[in-house]
């Protein structure tokens, strides 16, 4: 991991020294826009790297975007891929590489090491401080037909390398801001109670939560401060590291189901429903939350309030979803794999009483 302000300037010099001649960045077209993908492409020409760029996808990449990808490539002749962006570049640039060197379709590497052929070496290079996948080596893709996410994961799809500049961090709109920050704390809190948490993760989870949560609202009111913007990153980077160390639970759980019914954004999926997993978690994971932050009940309030700094709904009712979907909803969610590392043995009763709470 390679962190601070102006390092992306490092980025030919990295690559060149992981023997890249020809890559696939991997950048959607607000990364065109905002001008981060010709910041990247200076340093690696400089550098005597090809670089063949892909943008063809969007916010939470399906299955078809994925295999889009995977066929141009194959037409390219790449030897590395880097991810640019936000957790959708690096996960569909991970998605690219299992199939482009291991073939099959994405549904076949679900779950954890499936890949059984060697995968192109990798770069990370974050411009949101939220999923934390630069850190992990588990992609999460949709399918494209129930959108439906898959976690698909191998050792060898873990990035060679991570570069976090925080002066990338500072286009970002205001509400990406607060998502993608919001889902890094989630991360913390989440990763800090699961049953698979171990001494590892711990540390990374509790560094995490002391670098977001007072840094959240510095950098929605001061969107310039690249002090709190690398705080954020670097937080998010270390929930990344636990999350791949102990994973998730059941907010997760319940959030993918609203994305893929309602078309909501994940970060505000988890600020609807993180401060009631909290609570409903109490029972077995109380005294997990107050070793993090004053208890329970003082950790689900502060959730709350940094939900309300960034705007975000804090109600499933007052985002519109319908009462009558609960049910189908928490059936969705009992079959998410998150939700089986929860603290609190997690079903559909119990994602049904976390729906109702958050409501």
């Amino acid at each position: 991991m390679i962190f601070g302000a102006g390092t992306i300037g490092r980025l030919g010099d990295v690559a060149r020294e992981l023997a890249f001649r020809r890559v696939l960045l991997v950048a959607d077209h607000g990364m065109v826009a905002s001008g981060h993908v010709d910041e990247a492409v200076e340093p690696l020409s400089a550098a005597g790297i090809e670089v063949v760029r892909f943008h063809d996808f969007e916010v939470n990449p399906d299955t078809s975007m994925v295999d889009a990808g995977t066929a141009f490539a194959a037409q390219e002749k790449i030897d590395s891929i880097i991810g640019l962006g936000g957790g959708s570049s690096m996960d569909c640039a991970k998605g690219i590489n299992f199939i482009l060197t291991n073939g099959g379709r994405m549904p076949d590497y679900r779950g954890y090491g499936k890949a059984t052929k060697p995968m192109l070496p990798m770069i990370a290079i974050p411009t949101t401080a939220g999923t934390g996948s630069e850190a992990q080596s588990y992609a999460l893709i949709s399918t494209t037909d129930s959108h439906i996410k898959m976690a698909c994961g191998d050792p060898k799809a873990a990035f060679r390398v991570a570069i976090l500049d925080p002066a990338l961090t500072v286009s970002q709109p205001r509400s990406i801001t607060a998502t993608s920050g919001f889902d890094a704390i989630a991360h913390a809190v989440e990763t800090y109670v699961t049953t698979k948490r171990n001494p590892i993760s711990e540390i990374f989870s509790r560094e995490a939560w002391r670098l977001l949560e007072p840094n959240y609202e510095r950098v929605l009111n001061k969107p310039d401060d690249l002090e709190a913007r690398g705080a954020m990153q670097l937080g998010a980077f270390y929930a990344g590291v636990a999350i791949e160390n102990s994973m998730l639970g059941a907010t997760h759980a319940c959030a993918n189901p609203l994305t893929a019914h309602y078309g909501t954004a994940h970060g505000a999926a988890i600020a609807m429903l993180l401060p009631s997993v909290v609570r409903w978690n109490e029972r077995v994971a109380g005294y997990r939350y107050e070793a993090l932050f004053q208890g329970t009940q003082a950790l689900a309030r502060r959730l709350e309030q940094l939900a309300e700094a960034g705007g975000l709904r804090t109600t499933l009712g007052a985002a519109g979803v319908s009462r009558d979907d609960l049910s189908m909803l928490a059936a969705e969610a009992a079959e998410q794999w998150t939700g089986t590392f929860n603290p609190r043995p997690f079903d559909k009763k119990g994602a049904m009483e976390v729906y109702e709470w958050a409501y």
